[in-house]
């Protein structure tokens, strides 16, 4: 009998570090600030390429509601690290106003390196992302299940949309992160390969020729993980609320368990070429949820809403087997009260309605962002280890 993945869960998310009283970015991080956080932390907490972001990951999670709990733990430790330094977090994956030309990088190898190949498209790199890894521990399926779920990752992006401003501007995109991550190299959607062995030696040919090091440094919106046995999906932005984050990482796991369970019947999801899924990631990027995705079965664009309770049906079985059923559902709020992108516009056109200037409405969009950074989860119990 063939065993069922794992399909265990994890979470990483990248902090933007704010002067309380400024509303701004710092630019050079506390010297004993990632010590601080790893004396809580260890290993979940880590530098980022900028000294203003700092990153996290939850621990292997067996349930959403475990990764729920390790979310919220390692969201309180940082905040109140920060706070003493007189810094707050922020979870959205650009800032409203900060300047890209101000920031400086982490004083690390890697990044270094990173720094030196790219130059002005990394010096720009004012960004941050949440990934989200799912246990899978065999290499060939983890090839097999990245070329089916490459379909629906604009339909998760849409869910987490958080980066509408770009130093001081309305962009009018509800995802400026992609905007500004698509001038890396290795980003987008994933090729297509037959087997894990022809992934790898596409891999091999850009390590042997000097242009990467590894798997690492191919960005794409979902990868297996060179890491750890997972395929990691990295299209979507930092979610502000932490339910948020959950509900999209509950879709994502259930999805790849519904590709499973096709595959277990010797059936799969249709293929559809990268132009389509791309024109769905494009609408995604700019509109979020209010101008629906394509429908590429019906030839048409559909409101997203019913594209939702489509996904909903499909991956019932696999919620309820999870038991998630209320955190893939929670993705109704989403669409009802907007996600983080919406409440900063809206944020800063009642600021700016109420008499304040463009500076002040900003700052008050930053202000809005703290609050929902930290939104419940002081409430949230600490996660057994």
């Amino acid at each position: 009998m063939v065993k069922e993945p794992v399909f265990t869960v994890g979470i990483e998310e990248e902090y933007w570090l704010v002067h309380r009283e400024t509303r701004d970015l710092i630019e050079e991080a506390p010297s004993t600030m990632l010590a601080e956080c790893g004396e809580e932390l260890n290993q979940q907490v880590t530098p980022e390429f900028l000294q203003s972001q700092i990153e996290v990951g939850t621990r292997v999670c067996h349930s959403l509601q475990d990764a729920r709990l390790e979310v919220g733990r390692l969201r309180r430790c940082v905040s109140h690290v920060a706070q003493a330094h007189g810094l707050a977090i922020i979870a959205a994956s650009t800032h409203p106003f900060s300047a890209w030309g101000t920031q400086k990088t982490t004083d690390k190898e890697r990044y270094a390196v990173i720094a030196q190949d790219m130059q002005g498209v990394a010096r720009r790199l004012l960004i941050s992302g949440m990934h989200i890894h799912v246990g899978v521990d065999d290499d060939q399926l983890r090839i097999e299940l990245m070329n089916q779920a490459s379909y629906i990752l604009p339909h998760l992006l849409v869910l987490s949309t958080s980066s509408p401003f770009w130093e001081g501007e309305d962009t009018g995109l509800k995802s400026y992160r992609v905007a500004v991550w698509n001038t890396i190299p290795r980003t987008g959607l994933p090729e297509r390969f037959d087997s894990y062995a022809e992934f790898q030696r596409h891999v091999d040919a850009l390590v042997g020729a000097g242009v990467i090091e590894d798997s690492t440094k191919v960005w794409w919106d979902i990868r297996p993980s060179v890491r750890f046995p997972t395929l990691e999906m990295r299209i979507t932005d930092v979610c502000t609320r932490v339910e948020d984050a959950v509900c999209i990482a509950a879709l994502f796991r259930c999805w790849l368990r519904m590709l499973y369970r096709l595959r277990m019947k010797n059936q799969r999801w249709r293929s559809y070429a990268g132009m389509l899924i791309n024109e769905n990631r494009w609408r995604a990027e700019r509109y979020g949820f209010e101008e629906g995705l394509i429908d590429f079965g019906r030839g048409c664009i559909v409101p997203y809403p019913e594209l939702l309770e489509e996904m909903l049906a499909l991956v019932r079985e696999d919620a309820e087997y999870f038991g998630c059923t209320a955190e893939i559902t929670h993705a109704r709020e989403i669409l009802g009260r907007g996600t983080s992108a919406h409440w900063q516009i809206e944020t800063y056109r009642e600021a700016r309605t109420d008499g304040a200037d463009h500076d002040e409405a900003l700052r008050a969009v930053v202000d809005m962002l703290i609050d929902q950074t930290m939104y419940g989860v002081e409430d949230i119990s600490v996660a057994v280890p």
